[in-house]
C-alpha cells in the first residue's frame, strides 16, 4: 500500500492535473475563470482573499523550492539542514496561519451568505474545505518538524520528492517511516492536484501562462472558436445592405 500511494499514485494525480487542465481549456475555455464573488458582496473579500493568496502563495513557492531544489545546491551556498528546517517551520507557520484565517473568513462568506451559496457549486464549497482541510494538516506538521530540527526528516522528503519527478523507483520508501500527518498531507496534496482540472483552481495555471501566452503567441487578440457544427448560411450582397439599412432606421438609444 505504501508503494502504491507514495509511488504510484503521484504520477497519477500529476498525470491527471496536467493532461486534465490541457483538455478542460481545449474543450471549454469559457470554463477557465474563478467566478468571483466579489461583487456579491465586498465586506471582508478583499482582507480575506490577501490573506489566503499571499499565504497559500508562499507556501507553494516554499514547497517547490524546498523539495524539488537539489540538496547539494543548499551545501554549496552553506545551508545547513538545520537552518532550512527552521526557516520552513518559521515561514511555513506563519504563511500558514494566514492562508488559514483568509480561507476561514472566505468559506464562513461563501457558506453563509444566501446570495453567494446559490451562485456556488458543490465544488466551490469542497474544494475551500480541502484547502482548509491541508492547510491545518500542513500546521499540524509544524510541531513534528521542530522534534526533527536536525532536518535530517526534511531531507527525506527532498529525497522522495526529486525521485517521483525524475522518475525513479523506490521513491516510496523514504516515507515509510513517516509520521502520519505528513503522510496525510502528502496524500490529500496530492488528491487536490489531481482535482484541479475539475475546479476553479485551473485559474492557478493562468497567472502563470496567461501572460506568455498573449506577449509572446497571440499579442493583440483573442481567438473565439464557435461550437457550431454547420457552417451558417451563405447571405448575398443584398441581403446584407438590407441589414445594414434596417439597422440604420432604428433609434438609437439616445433618441
Amino acid at each position: 500500500m505504501n508503494t502504491f500511494l507514495f509511488g504510484i499514485y503521484p504520477y497519477i494525480a500529476l498525470s491527471v492535473l496536467f493532461l486534465g487542465s490541457i483538455a478542460r481549456y481545449d474543450r471549454d475555455p469559457f470554463t477557465w475563470k474563478t467566478s468571483s464573488s466579489q461583487l456579491l458582496r465586498q465586506r471582508h473579500f478583499a482582507i480575506a482573499s490577501i490573506l489566503f493568496h499571499v499565504g497559500v502563495l508562499v507556501i507553494f513557492v516554499g514547497h517547490v523550492v524546498g523539495l524539488l531544489t537539489p540538496i547539494w545546491v543548499f551545501d554549496m551556498l552553506h545551508v545547513s539542514h538545520g537552518a532550512k528546517q527552521i526557516l520552513a517551520i518559521v515561514a511555513g507557520g506563519i504563511a500558514g496561519v494566514m492562508a488559514t484565517i483568509g480561507g476561514g473568513m472566505l468559506l464562513y462568506r461563501r457558506w453563509t451568505d444566501q446570495r453567494i451559496r446559490l451562485t456556488s457549486s458543490f465544488a466551490d464549497i469542497a474544494i475551500l474545505v480541502l484547502l482548509l482541510a491541508q492547510l491545518l494538516l500542513g500546521l499540524g506538521t509544524v510541531p513534528v518538524s521542530w522534534q526533527h530540527s536536525d532536518g535530517h526528516e526534511m531531507v527525506k522528503f527532498m529525497t522522495w520528492a526529486q525521485m517521483i519527478w525524475t522518475f525513479q523507483p523506490g521513491a516510496a520508501d523514504y516515507v515509510a517511516g513517516a509520521a502520519l500527518v505528513f503522510k496525510l498531507h502528502i496524500l490529500l496534496g496530492l488528491t487536490i492536484f489531481l482535482l484541479v482540472p475539475f475546479t476553479r483552481l485551473v485559474h492557478i495555471a493562468s497567472g502563470i501562462f496567461a501572460p506568455l501566452r498573449y506577449l509572446l503567441l497571440r499579442p493583440g487578440y483573442q481567438i473565439v472558436r464557435s461550437r457550431r457544427s454547420s457552417k451558417l448560411p451563405e447571405r448575398s450582397a443584398a441581403d446584407i445592405n438590407k441589414g445594414r439599412i434596417a439597422a440604420a432606421k432604428r433609434p438609437s438609444a439616445a433618441e
